[in-house]
């Protein structure tokens, strides 16, 4: 992975750590499904139902219950955030995916890989035609 080692994250706001959460679990949505033989455009759709903020709730409330005091933290942290919502999702939904964003930038930008594997090793998409 690509960690900088020079970064202090206490300093960077839960809004910047979502920012990286989401393209490191894009990402990993995205190299699971490839797995699957099926269109592009098939993969495409799968992965959209993984990446918006409905599935990342449900997620993130799967995973409370073994999040350590810190992870909590980090997740209230992004929960918090001051953000726009989108139209498409209600605000609960969305502050809850991005507070589960901010916790997978965080375990990325930490270094911390085996919790990072560990947590997303319980997400297992699918292709839906």
């Amino acid at each position: 992975m690509f960690v900088q080692g020079d970064l202090n994250l206490q300093e960077l706001s839960p809004l910047t750590l979502a920012y990286v959460g989401d393209a490191v679990f894009e990402l990993y949505i995205r190299t699971k499904l490839v797995a699957y033989p099926a269109k592009v455009h098939d993969l495409h759709r799968s992965a959209v139902k993984y990446v918006q903020a409905a599935k990342q709730a449900e997620i993130i409330h799967a995973w409370e219950p073994e999040l350590t005091d810190e992870e909590r933290e980090v997740v209230r942290r992004g929960r918090n955030a001051k953000g726009g919502v989108p139209r498409k999702s209600g605000a609960v939904e969305y502050r809850l995916s991005t507070g589960m964003e901010a916790l997978l930038g965080y375990l990325y930008l930490s270094g911390q890989e085996d919790r990072l594997r560990e947590l997303l090793s319980r997400v297992t998409p699918t292709v839906e035609a």
